[in-house]
């Protein structure tokens, strides 16, 4: 099963998911009002190749940029531009790295100073609905329970779950199978072997589920132009107890530090 990773594959992952992980954190020091977010893909580049890796996302599938930077309404693959970030916004930050001929991907929802307690809400239970997916991460259990506890805790805190996107398997390429949606049945889907190696990525909306395309052919934003967020981890599937080898560590520390 080309799913199932050897631990040296696991190494190299987890090694990837290290830096992504760094680079996260170290963009949450930037992340302020008055800072774009094309001067945060700056940072994250050559943060990301001062490591000896090079950035996972740029060039993928014909991608510009280091880093997907969604603010606000934007529910994930935002462009960085010219846009300086403002008292009160959120942006997601998904970030990608390929070393060792792996790769890592990540993704955390920043709040810009001070932000609605709704949107507070929004952010605390779309990262919850993320643990409760990687809980469900164990051998013998299916993806439909990863899926259904995500949609679970989302749905029953008021908000929506989007449908169009899903998380993935992760190795050699960013994207394999399985797919790992966040809304889904208990007992339904691929079955979880140990060391598959996945991503958990709610996207979660305070409004309707339903969103769109932009423009530019990659900015997916909500159709009601109310917020979303996302947050997304990577998991090695395990009997018991799943290893989760990406972490939100370092910027919860930084977060107490300030």
């Amino acid at each position: 099963m080309h799913l199932v990773k050897t631990e040296e594959e696991i190494e190299f992952l987890r090694q990837n998911a290290q830096l992504v992980s760094l680079t996260l954190a170290e963009l949450g020091k930037w992340v302020k009002p008055g800072v774009s977010t094309l001067k945060l893909d700056s940072i994250a580049e050559a943060f990301i190749r001062d490591h000896g890796a090079v950035p996972g996302f740029l060039g993928f599938n014909g991608y510009p940029n280091t880093l997907c930077t969604s603010v606000n309404d934007q529910v994930v693959h935002g462009i960085p531009s010219s846009y300086s970030l403002q008292e009160g916004d959120i942006v997601s930050i998904d970030c990608g790295t390929i070393l060792h001929g792996f790769y890592g991907d990540s993704a955390y929802t920043f709040a810009v100073g001070e932000i609605s307690p709704e949107t507070k809400k929004l952010l605390a239970v779309t990262l919850e609905s993320l643990y409760r997916g990687i809980e469900k991460s164990v051998q013998g259990l299916r993806v439909g329970d990863i899926s259904q506890a995500v949609q679970n805790h989302a749905e029953s805190n008021g908000f929506s779950v989007v449908r169009e996107l899903v998380g993935h398997g992760l190795g050699k390429k960013m994207h394999e199978k399985p797919e790992v949606p966040n809304y889904g049945q208990r007992g339904k889907g691929p079955l979880l072997y140990e060391g598959m190696a996945i991503c958990i990525e709610p996207m979660i909306n305070m409004g309707g589920r339903q969103v769109y395309q932009a423009k530019d052919g990659w900015t997916i934003k909500t159709i009601d132009g109310k917020p979303s967020a996302h947050f997304e981890l990577t998991v090695i599937v395990r009997k018991g107890t799943p290893e989760v080898i990406s972490t939100f560590s370092h910027i919860e520390v930084q977060k107490l530090n300030n």
